[in-house]
């Protein structure tokens, strides 16, 4: 299989060899996502074209952020990127010629995370990755619930906050606890621009006031949003994967905390980290067109 994980900033692809139960990369390509849907898909086909070099490919396995149409292979709609309705398959496998796959970035990562990752065993969890937006894969009764495709969307949750999101909303969870969001809070507070949440991190360890102020309030935005999650579904465990879960402990002791301020009679959920780090959309993927494959 060729997977191809469009994330909100990077575009990562894998040639991948395995079965549905255990896959694994041989070959990976990266470049920055660009804010278009044509632009995507001329990468896209430039991706699969370098890493099929030589190579007897089955099939593709595309997903991308946002709203998405599974069954019609439809990019429903991106707040980060920009599309709407946009018939991705249909482009794609017009300029490459192989049977493509589609599907939720997230729910892929999801998928990748319950059969082969930190998420096995698992029958009720949420997988969350967070890096430029966040959003959740619901694990319901041991299988992945896609819904109709808008399901998850935990980052666009009103937690009460009043900032202004990129979705037109405002309060939402990914406005404060997204990398993106971390990166560009504590820029503006301090005029001092940096690369992203990780450099962020770093400052919170070295005592820096404002990165300190900045780190709490993305802490209590994902707070409440597990909250939620948990007063909904509540699930056994919430796996955080994405980015901002590199930072470990520095993440997860003072959300476990705040979490224990909050809960009352919710089901408390564990907290966990995910094991496949930035892989998990691109494997994900390959096991769906996996999948696809062998339900023909």
């Amino acid at each position: 299989m060729i997977a191809v994980d469009v994330g909100g900033t990077e575009t990562k692809a894998a040639l991948v060899a395995g079965t549905a139960l255990d896959v694994r990369a041989v070959k990976q390509r990266r470049r920055a996502t660009t804010r278009d849907a044509e632009a995507v898909v001329d990468d896209v086909a430039a991706l699969v074209e370098e890493l099929r070099a030589g190579t007897d490919v089955e099939a593709v396995g595309l997903v991308v952020p946002g709203v998405v149409d599974e069954d019609n292979g439809i990019g429903v709609y991106s707040a980060n990127l920009g599309w709407q309705d946009y018939p991705f398959v249909k482009q794609v496998e017009a300029r490459i010629g192989l049977k493509t796959s589609f599907g939720h970035d997230v729910r892929a990562g999801g998928l990748a995370e319950l059969r082969i990752g930190n998420a096995r065993g698992l029958r009720n969890a949420v997988i969350m990755p967070i890096g430029t937006g966040i959003a959740g894969a619901l694990v319901l009764d041991g299988r992945i619930y896609r819904g109709d495709g808008s399901v998850g969307e935990i980052g666009h949750v009103d937690v009460g906050h009043g900032d202004p999101c990129g979705c037109g909303q405002t309060g939402c969870v990914e406005a404060r606890a997204s990398s993106a969001a971390i990166a560009r809070r504590y820029a503006e507070r301090t005029g001092n621009p940096v690369h992203g949440a990780a450099d962020v991190a770093k400052l919170v360890r070295a005592g820096d006031p404002d990165a300190v102020m900045v780190w709490q309030e993305a802490v209590e935005a994902l707070a409440r949003g597990i909250l939620l999650v948990a007063a909904l579904l509540g699930p056994e465990a919430v796996v955080l994967g994405g980015g901002l879960a590199l930072a470990g402990p520095l993440l997860t002791d003072p959300l476990r905390d705040r979490l224990d301020g909050l809960i009352t009679f919710q089901r408390r959920p564990e907290l966990r980290l995910a094991a496949l780090g930035d892989e998990a959309g691109c494997l994900g993927a390959a096991l769906l067109a996996i999948d696809m494959l062998e339900e023909r």
